[in-house]
């Protein structure tokens, strides 16, 4: 995470209400622990519940799997992020530099039982099935409950209580107003809409 204090501003509006919007339109961030054999890392579906605790599944052979249980983890999402080129400025006497948002979310993690398993995949499924534009939603009784059940043998639920968020929220706050606004005219002429419109938020 970048350490400017800049980047890690309180100014923004309904900065949880954004941290959980980013949460929930990515959907996919990173689990870290260290572990008896060494530093790991699990690429794993999130779900962000009203509680504010992050639920989330590894294949019962993941490398994280034996490990999470009673321990305390980190979890990244990233949120949009691109690159800023240093031909976009007025002032020549600039540098390429990298936009993003990003959150670390730290804390204790337990492992779920099974009834909370299900809740979490039916959760997950509803959540992004609402997302797909053609066709029925898919749900989980659309399978056999043996097959179901077989394949849930193979998974493990955990859930993170979330007891630090470290956002960066690095959207060149640290330029003047006229410059930060040819950095999102650049964006957009490069399909980054969804960084320029944060840019644009964080102007508001």
């Amino acid at each position: 995470m970048h350490p400017n204090p800049a980047f890690r501003p309180k100014q923004l509006p309904d900065e949880r209400a954004l941290f959980a919007a980013v949460i929930a339109e990515t959907g996919f961030g990173m689990v870290f622990l260290t572990t008896p054999d060494g530093p790991r890392v699990a690429h794993v579906p999130l779900l962000l519940t009203e509680a504010g605790t992050l639920r989330f599944h590894l294949a019962l052979g993941n490398a994280l799997t034996r490990h999470l249980d009673g321990a305390r983890a980190l979890a990244v999402v990233n949120g949009p992020d691109g690159y800023i080129s240093a031909r976009w400025y007025a002032d020549p006497d600039q540098v390429p530099t990298w936009n993003y948002l990003a959150l670390e979310m730290e804390g204790p993690v337990r492992r779920m039982d099974r009834a909370e398993l299900l809740a979490l995949l039916e959760d997950v499924s509803v959540h992004h099935e609402a997302q797909v534009a053609e066709g029925t939603p898919w749900t989980m009784d659309k399978m056999a409950p043996i097959k179901r059940d077989r394949m849930m043998d193979m998974i493990v639920g955990f859930e993170l209580t979330v007891e630090a968020w470290r956002p960066t929220v690095k959207l060149s706050q640290n330029k003047p107003p006229e410059e930060r606004a040819r950095l999102i005219e650049g964006l957009k002429g490069e399909g980054k809409l969804a960084l320029a419109t944060l840019m644009e938020r964080l102007a508001a």
